[in-house]
């Protein structure tokens, strides 16, 4: 009972610390690391619970805020995860097909996003997944020269392309059916972390601005703070904000949905998440469900409609791909529902890239 009476304490203290670390606003990645596993948290919040209500024990005002803490927690990672719930209004609503009535093919995209893992050795698959699912274009994270060459095997399909591919895990190689204009590759924080800009060309005849990014994560292992990261995305989104014409902002941001600077991002660009009032789609990491959450993003301005959005099985990485579809098809009505900013966002976005610059 003494070794209990210890580890419960020990064990709710850890998942009502962890909760709300995230919450302090300092870059550095062992704070920024607690903004992922929220899910899992509020698992952990349940099960500290449950375990308390047995075998708690309350001797003190110390072990009279461990329940009180632990419900604060979970409720707390009920309201982050809830937008990503069938419960939540969508953002992106979806665009049905009258019977009989012809699908709008010539105003619709197809795309696909995959961090293949740069040291994947299982290429067949990817590129069994490019031929079944034939995205109008895709993007492939990670890639190094072997995915190049691995990838030349569907390339005659993709006659418009936009290749960087890098032996430090953040090489990128984007392709395309359909006529790019403009494109060009940026470097726009750091000299060895690359994104892509492009206008792709509808059948239509209707240009969408795309930006591709794939920014460095903070972790022991890659950067000891989230400042560069989220210098490039908040760079983005205000670009993405000026743009007259339909966006689509996609990539593996190494950040979940429900952080602060995935929601400032979104407030600074405008755009809207496909995934809210859907689900997760979480993608990373793939060989272990129980530390999973969402990393690989698709955003796109109000122009849009949803026709699909998929999670595609996994192909050998530490990422599932994702597949979307979505229809051109713009109504004025739905520009009230652009995100805005609010309070000092300006201010901190403008900060933080200052800081990474």
């Amino acid at each position: 009972m003494d070794f209990l009476t210890l580890l419960l304490p020990t064990f709710i203290w850890f998942v009502i610390v962890a909760s709300f670390i995230h919450l302090i606003r300092l870059d550095y990645w062992w704070i920024r690391i607690w903004d992922f596993p929220h899910l899992q948290l509020g698992v952990l919040a349940l099960v500290g619970l449950v375990a308390w209500i047995f075998l708690g024990e309350n001797n003190g005002w110390s072990d009279a805020l461990m329940p009180v803490g632990l419900s604060a927690a979970l409720l707390y990672q009920a309201w982050l995860i809830y937008p990503y719930t069938p419960l939540h209004a969508k953002q992106v609503h979806r665009i049905f097909r009258k019977a009989g009535e012809e699908t709008n093919d010539k105003a619709t995209i197809r795309l696909m996003i995959a961090n293949v893992y740069m040291y994947n050795t299982r290429t067949p698959d990817v590129c069994q997944l490019i031929k079944r699912y034939k995205p109008d274009v895709f993007l492939i994270l990670e890639g190094n020269k072997a995915w190049a060459d691995a990838l030349e095997s569907v390339q005659e399909e993709y006659p418009f392309r936009l290749l960087h591919p890098l032996e430090n895990t953040y090489g990128m190689l984007f392709y395309s059916r359909l006529p790019l204009q403009n494109a060009e590759l940026r470097f726009l924080i750091q000299d060895d972390i690359p994104s892509i800009y492009g206008q792709i060309k509808l059948p239509s005849e209707q240009l969408i601005h795309f930006y591709g990014v794939h920014p460095m994560p903070p972790s022991p292992t890659e950067h000891y703070r989230s400042t560069e990261r989220d210098a490039e995305l908040l760079l983005v989104g205000k670009e993405a904000r000026q743009q007259k014409g339909p966006v689509i902002v996609a990539g593996d941001l190494n950040d979940v949905a429900w952080s602060h600077t995935t929601r400032l991002f979104q407030r600074i660009s405008g755009l809207l998440d496909p995934r809210v009032g859907r689900g997760l789609f979480s993608t990373f990491h793939a060989r272990y469900f129980f530390l999973r959450w969402p990393l690989d993003h698709v955003f796109v301005s109000h122009h849009f409609r949803l026709r699909y959005l998929k999670r595609l099985p996994n192909c050998g990485s530490d990422h599932f791909p994702i597949l979307v579809d979505l229809t051109y098809a713009p109504d004025p009505a739905r520009a009230v529902d652009i995100p805005q900013p609010e309070g000092d966002d300006v201010q901190e976005t403008n900060e933080t890239i200052r800081e990474a610059s």
